[in-house]
């Protein structure tokens, strides 16, 4: 299954000069949604993970489900205010702003092997904030996964040392 076929790209959303990659018809595509499920638990076997954190919101959707298949732990990456409990947070910056997210201080444990899930890798700022929330929660990251990598805006060169999996590239703004 071609996943690039079910993402479209919106010309300047949210703001003028971003071109937007929409995931909803993917989402929407059972088959599509399974594919992409199934690629991510296969990249994952074998590295013990019991954890899987997701960021807010996108990473939700595929986050839980790749936990589930691989009989680990879930846990949410959000924005402030949104987190009952007690928390840490870490400020970055994106390709069009700056931002804060959070994790709860119980949500990973010492020697957790923790897979890291987003939908989009941009500029890596998300990412790399909450990477060092759950190095600071003393979680081992053993894998970072995208559905898509923006090529184009380096992001990829913020995680280095990560194993990085992407299903899908965009090497120029199309």
């Amino acid at each position: 299954m071609q996943l690039e076929n079910l993402i479209r790209s919106i010309p300047n959303y949210p703001k003028e000069g971003i071109i937007f990659k929409d995931i909803t018809k993917l989402l929407q595509s059972a088959e599509g949604l399974d594919a992409a499920i199934k690629k991510f638990v296969e990249f994952a076997k074998g590295l013990g993970v019991t954890k899987v954190v997701g960021i807010e919101s996108r990473g939700f959707i595929f986050g839980g489900a790749i936990a589930q298949a691989l009989n680990a732990g879930f846990v949410p990456v959000r924005k402030p205010g949104k987190l009952p409990s007690k928390k840490i947070s870490e400020s970055y910056e994106l390709e069009y702003g700056t931002d804060t997210i959070e994790i709860h201080i119980d949500a990973i444990e010492p020697g957790d092997k923790v897979l890291m899930h987003d939908d989009l890798l941009a500029t890596g700022g998300t990412m790399e904030a909450a990477c060092k929330m759950v190095e600071k929660l003393g979680g081992e990251i053993v894998q970072i996964s995208f559905l898509i990598e923006l090529d184009f805006l380096n992001g990829r060169e913020k995680l280095t040392e990560y194993d990085i999996k992407t299903l899908i590239n965009y090497s120029g703004e199309e």
